[in-house]
């Protein structure tokens, strides 16, 4: 660490033990910002005793770029909880219709369509911020064409929108901050956390310091190599893939890079009707019975569809995270005028309704990154904390996919394959490598929370503690 970097550490060190978050004195204008973000009641929400803002923070005035926002404080003191960045994946998918209204939010999204209270909510461990990003994605919005997107610019301007976020709420400038996410989150939360790692290192000022500790993703997207050949092992492995199919694709593909041959693509066709066939995202979970008319353009359809030409081609056109009538539920709740209204969303009326993932999005698609370990592993190094799980019944980034993916980073292992205990049930498995805890959840789809609440919340608990899961019942 530089001179002038440990300086600012102990510095904001300093400031912290003798301020604290409790004792911030808000400015009339900050005051002011935060009052007119504060969302006070949404169009059938049951009462909380918790505060929750909502609206768009500018990243770029000249671009018209603005990113849309929504916060929730923690249950019980909030000044003494660490504040955790939610993001989903893609790309093209919106962290507030999936990860907010599906799984691991305050008020979760159900028929008619309304809202409900999540009693696993997980702002009950930390002040709990939703981001959807890039521009483009739900109600975040550019005033120029869509046309510039992809890892890098979605990793800088998130980074642009929580130092201007930190901004209107400093109240949580020093707050522990950690990020979590799922799916393509994979590229995300590594890839801000990057970002956020270097420029750390690089800052003079309080104004561009921003306090990571660490971050935990979930069913990612890591390395399109083992990801897809952990993909094609495991629908085999469960009795979805025909021996055949099997057989050809090992034979017919190579997944360490992304150009697939015309023979590849073909022998991968039986695998990707699998998607309008069963819930892929959670093996055994029943379709929905009913019309799904928002989910049906999000349906991987392989017959309908151009020929794909790579690997990321045929990612891009399936949406993180299927849930056919919850879908509907989100779509419709959140076009919903009154709903958008109190959101304090839509307000340059965006001429196109708000979707849970973005084709245009994806297919603008500039840069993806072929593997993610090496930045994980200077992360590492750089001392943060790093979590992932998985939920072992997703056959679309599946255990065996991460399993392989974590062991190419050659980490030591401080405690092999155990138990995890959720009360007196089997939660799932865990390893702890040196610098790395992977944990898989039993029964769990690609969208973790929304399938095992209870468990969930007990992870990111015990993650934000930096304390083991149990290892015997209780």
């Amino acid at each position: 660490m530089g001179l002038s970097a440990f300086a600012l550490c102990l510095s904001v060190c300093i400031f912290i033990v003798s301020w604290g978050v409790s004792s911030w004195e808000l400015s009339p204008e900050i005051k002011a910002q935060q009052e007119a973000d504060r969302v006070i009641s949404l169009p059938g929400q049951p009462p909380v005793n918790f505060r929750q803002y909502s609206g768009y923070v500018t990243i770029d005035e000249s671009y018209g770029k603005a990113l849309f926002y929504w916060f929730f404080e923690a249950t019980h003191k909030p000044a003494d909880k660490p504040l955790l960045l939610w993001l989903n994946g893609g790309p093209g998918c919106s962290s507030i219709g999936f990860g907010e209204a599906q799984e691991l939010g305050p008020f979760l999204v159900k028929e008619g369509p309304s809202i409900k209270f999540n009693r696993y909510t997980w702002n009950r461990a930390a002040n709990l911020l939703f981001l959807e990003a890039p521009v483009g994605v739900g109600f975040s919005y550019t005033n120029t064409t869509l046309d510039n997107l992809g890892d890098n610019i979605t990793a800088w301007d998130s980074h642009t929108f929580l130092l201007n976020w930190l901004k209107r709420f400093p109240q949580y400038k020093y707050s522990e901050f950690y990020i979590s996410g799922e799916s393509y989150g994979g590229h995300y939360v590594p890839q801000l956390a990057e970002v956020i790692y270097d420029e750390n290192k690089k800052a003079l000022t309080y104004d561009t310091y921003i306090n990571l500790k660490g971050f935990i993703i979930g069913n990612a997207l890591l390395d399109y190599n083992t990801d897809q050949n952990g993909m094609i092992d495991y629908a085999w492995d469960h009795a979805v893939l025909s021996d055949g199919a099997y057989k050809a694709i090992k034979s017919k593909c190579n997944f360490a890079i992304l150009n697939f041959t015309a023979e590849c693509i073909e022998a991968l066709s039986e695998y990707y009707n699998l998607f309008s066939l069963i819930d892929v995202y959670s093996l055994y979970t029943p379709t929905c019975p009913l019309p799904a008319p928002f989910a049906a353009a999000q349906t991987l359809k392989i017959e309908s569809e151009p020929k794909f030409t790579s690997g990321f081609d045929i990612l891009r056109r399936i949406p993180a995270g299927y849930d056919p009538c919850i879908v509907n539920y989100a779509t419709t709740y959140f076009n919903r005028p009154d709903v958008q209204e109190a959101l304090h969303a839509n307000v340059t009326k965006i001429p196109y309704p708000w979707i849970l993932c973005s084709t245009d999005v994806s297919k603008v698609w500039k840069d993806t990154t072929f593997s993610m370990l090496p930045t994980i592993k200077k992360l590492i190094d750089g001392g943060l904390r790093v979590w992932v799980f998985s939920g072992d019944t997703d056959g679309r980034l599946p255990v065996t996919s991460t399993r392989s993916t974590l062991n190419k980073l050659g980490l030591s292992i401080k405690e092999d394959w155990t138990p995890w205990y959720n009360n007196r049930e089997v939660g799932g498995w865990t390893i702890t490598y040196e610098g790395l805890t992977f944990l898989t959840v039993r029964g769990a789809g690609h969208q973790v929370p929304t399938f095992a609440p209870k468990q969930s919340l007990q992870i990111i608990e015990h993650f934000l503690a930096n304390t083991k899961l149990p290892s015997v019942p209780f």
